[in-house]
């Protein structure tokens, strides 16, 4: 009697061992961004906007994204700031010495330029974006109010129509319909309750 325990205790333990390594030999899954499917379309979607490298693209969408946890922005308002600014080109400079995606002077923020290693430091991507979010976070501790914020940040603040604001503001609108196409269709029953009333009314719940 006791050896046959003994070898099916055997068979169970082989059979452990084997599938112990098996499982232990598999690859660790990798850590999974938890934005990278959202940060991707972005990506693609800027790239194909303004004609620029879908790489350096989802380079530039991770950095916003980064800082925006850093100095509490919205990174769609940091990104939507960079195409109005730029239209992702890191190398813009203005007629009034902007300069970088973020199009910043540095003569007025050599301070904060001088943290990433002086003036040249504009033409970094990183450097440019952590700068120019700093300085509409400031803005935007300073007076309370995003408008006035974003129009201080285009040197407009004499501008009664906040075209800035408004150009900003629109071109986050549309990065955020490319977020809300991830997560799909609406489900059947907000579909039903969006319909006019009356076609609600003669939909019996019993479908007759």
């Amino acid at each position: 009697g006791m050896n046959w325990l003994q070898s099916a205790y055997a068979v169970v333990q082989g059979e452990a061992r084997a599938v112990s390594e098996i499982v232990l030999l598999q690859p660790a899954p990798p850590v999974v961004n938890p934005d990278a499917t959202r940060q991707q379309a972005l990506a693609e979607f800027l790239a194909k906007r303004y004609k620029v490298s879908r790489d350096v693209t989802l380079e530039l969408v991770e950095i916003a994204h980064a800082e925006g946890r850093v100095s509490g922005l919205d990174p769609l308002l940091i990104m939507a700031v960079i195409a109005i600014e730029s239209r992702y080109n890191p190398i813009a400079e203005s007629g009034a010495g902007a300069k970088g995606l973020m199009q910043i002077i540095p003569k007025y923020h050599g301070d904060k330029l001088a943290e990433f290693g002086g003036d040249k430091a504009v033409y970094d991507p990183e450097s440019n974006i952590r700068v120019g979010a700093r300085i509409l976070r400031e803005y935007l501790g300073r007076t309370g109010n995003l408008s006035i914020a974003l129009q201080m940040y285009a040197g407009a603040l004499d501008d009664d129509e906040d075209t800035y604001t408004h150009r900003v503001l629109g071109e986050k609108q549309l990065l955020q319909r490319v977020v809300a196409s991830l997560s799909g269709p609406a489900p059947a029953a907000t579909r039903l309750a969006q319909l006019p009333r009356e076609v609600r009314r003669n939909q019996s719940p019993l479908g007759e």
